[in-house]
């Protein structure tokens, strides 16, 4: 129990950065750009606000380094699990192209912010 408040709370804020990003590459920088570049911009946003949010938790929070890697892993979970949700019943996509229908280019760069997203909590101290 001691990780899943802190867990729950590095997801929120990470997530509701992407839902307020989503529909402005969505709208505005895939019809101009494309996905690939959209993704692309998108990414170091999302980092800083990975960032910011984990060195936040991390002050709200303090725990051991275990503890930190566990609700940063807990939170990806949460991460993964919201994505498959949106994925399989708004866009109606399978569960298998939720994951693996990527960019070549940007996809991976999607998936390396996802390990960032998950031990960054236990690299970072409070900010």
């Amino acid at each position: 129990m001691a990780i899943f408040k802190p867990a729950l709370f590095y997801f929120l804020i990470v997530f509701g950065a992407g839902f307020i990003l989503g529909p402005i590459r969505m709208f505005l920088i895939v019809p101009r750009l494309g996905i690939r570049w959209a993704e692309l911009l998108e990414l170091p946003v999302m980092l800083t606000v990975i960032y910011f949010a984990s060195g936040n938790i991390n002050k709200r929070f303090p725990q051991g380094p275990a503890e930190r890697l566990g609700y940063g892993l807990l939170a990806l979970a949460f991460a993964l699990a919201a994505e498959l949700a949106v994925a399989v019943f708004v866009q109606g996509r399978s569960i298998r192209g939720a994951f693996l229908d990527r960019d070549p280019v940007s996809g991976p760069a999607y998936y390396g912010s996802l390990i960032i997203f998950a031990i960054l909590p236990r690299l970072r101290t409070a900010s």
